[in-house]
């Protein structure tokens, strides 16, 4: 392969050296499990980029996904890189005003899509939509070019937690940047390794889990979801040995009811972003495996992870770990953590660049260092609540209310007050618990600027596709006078 090789030259070289190894597995809802070779993915994406380029695209431009979990979505992917043409994966939960954004920010007029997405689609505004999965292809005709490391792979939308969803432009150096960590480093992925995503494939994680298993020449399973019901006995069934989660994934599956097939899988390690701490041991306990700390944002890939050495010392503390070999970290003097290193975003698509003249990008987060060098977070810049001159950071206490046993989803967010600035309130879904139990369990465990006067308890709350809670539509309920109808307030 060339010195800096593209996913391109990876998927080829792994059609050529593993043709009969099962590349993906998708176990998706009423259908029979689906497994594609190396050799069947090169074939698809192959004649996928013949159609593609029958269809007028070229290289450098811009095509939507709505694919879904399902393999077309992948293989759709890297069809467009081998044209040379950029992903916009779209989020299969958008209706037609934030598609319609979307398509007109990045320039999108041609979206592969599955059937059930045609008319969202149209009404959005999209010229041309086309069903992969209807065609009939012709791998044999497809003439493979050069594809440079700097070509843009995907304009990579965010889940627009604080405002209109921008878009990260993506090239093959980040993509390989991340996936070559995986293997070069914790957690060492190879070809032996069985690897799982349970995210929608238009968010940035199972994109970057095809990237690894094909650097690995390892099996990649996609669900069709994240089902905590199920979870592990996919786990199970299909021999997984490795697993990335976030959010909330962690504390649901050990609300779960326990099983004695527990620790029956062959997973030899988890990683995991905002593992809760209070749960640290408790998931290492039940299912008998290591989980592993790890902090990436899709602007910037892998960025810190905590390693096999330091692993024991680190349970329950919330630790970050290191910096991956390729990033640099550092802290400004407001505690703002910074990156800077190979394989980060070219930027936001027509946006000015968020870079420093030096190269560092400013993620948002307040980050602490231990002794030894170690980082931690403190909270986000946006997302610290200041009440009656105390900082209060939304994720101490949010970390606090999901330790709770009842506890299931957790979201904190400012609320405006005349006298204080800001006072805390709680958004919870802790099933057959009452206000005062929650408050009573902040109260013994944090200081009491800290304990939400706010509280709404609901069935569910709205998540972003990362799994998290999504704070911005909750800081929208709340200016929009939610407290007042639905909210208790205790305390003054």
């Amino acid at each position: 392969m060339p010195e800096q090789p593209t996913l391109v030259d990876h998927l080829l070289d792994a059609a050529g050296t593993h043709p009969d190894k099962v590349a993906w597995v998708f176990d998706l809802p009423g259908q029979p499990v689906q497994r594609w070779t190396y050799a069947r993915v090169a074939d698809v994406s192959a004649g996928l980029a013949v159609a593609l380029v029958a269809r007028g695209v070229r290289p450098g431009d811009h095509v939507g996904l709505m694919l879904g979990n399902s393999p077309w979505m992948p293989a759709a992917w890297l069809a467009l890189q081998r044209v040379g043409a950029a992903a916009v994966p779209l989020n299969v939960r958008y209706r037609p005003g934030d598609a319609a954004h979307v398509l007109a920010d990045a320039g999108v007029h041609l979206v592969l899509a599955a059937p059930e997405h045609v008319g969202l689609l149209r009404e959005a505004g999209a010229a041309d939509v086309l069903d992969p999965a209807g065609l009939t292809l012709d791998p044999a005709s497809w003439e493979q070019g050069a594809t440079a490391p700097t070509a843009v792979v995907n304009v990579q939308y965010t889940s627009g937690t604080t405002g209109r969803p921008k878009g990260c432009v993506l090239t093959h150096e980040y993509w390989t940047t991340l996936g070559g960590s995986m293997l070069t480093e914790f957690p060492h992925l190879g070809e032996d390794d069985v690897l799982l995503t349970a995210q929608p494939f238009h968010y940035v994680d199972p994109q970057w889990n095809v990237v690894a298993a094909l650097l690995a020449r390892a099996t990649l399973v996609a669900l069709d979801g994240f089902h905590p019901s199920s979870f592990w006995a996919k786990v199970r069934e299909h021999e997984v040995t490795y697993f990335y989660c976030l959010a909330s994934m962690p504390t649901l599956l050990l609300k779960m009811p326990a099983d004695p097939l527990d620790r029956a899988h062959r997973v030899r390690a988890v990683q995991c972003s905002a593992i809760p701490p209070a749960l640290h041991a408790d998931l290492e306990e039940r299912w008998g495996v290591g989980w592993f700390e790890a902090f990436g944002m899709t602007e910037t890939g892998a960025d810190i992870r905590v390693g096999a050495s330091e692993h024991d010392a680190l349970v329950g503390t919330g630790c970050l770990g290191r910096p991956a070999a390729h990033r640099e970290a550092r802290l400004d003097e407001a505690g703002q953590l910074w990156l800077r290193g190979p394989g980060m975003m070219l930027g936001y698509l027509g946006l000015a660049s968020p870079f420093d003249a030096d190269g560092w990008f400013p993620t948002g987060d307040l980050a602490r260092t231990d002794d030894a060098g170690r980082l931690y977070l403190a909270g986000r810049l946006k997302d610290m609540i200041r009440r009656s001159g105390e900082n209060v950071a939304a994720v101490e206490v949010e970390e606090t209310l999901l330790a709770h046993p009842a506890v299931r989803l957790a979201g904190v967010v400012a609320v405006p007050d005349e006298v204080r600035g800001e006072e805390v309130g709680a958004f919870v879904v802790a099933p057959g618990a009452s206000v005062e139990d929650l408050r009573s369990w902040c109260a013994e465990r944090l200081a009491g600027f800290k304990v939400p006067r706010y509280w709404v308890l609901r069935e569910d709350l709205p998540l972003t596709a990362s799994h998290r809670v999504e704070k911005g539509t909750l800081r929208a309920e709340v200016s929009a006078g939610v407290l007042a109808a639905e909210g208790v307030e205790v305390g003054a």
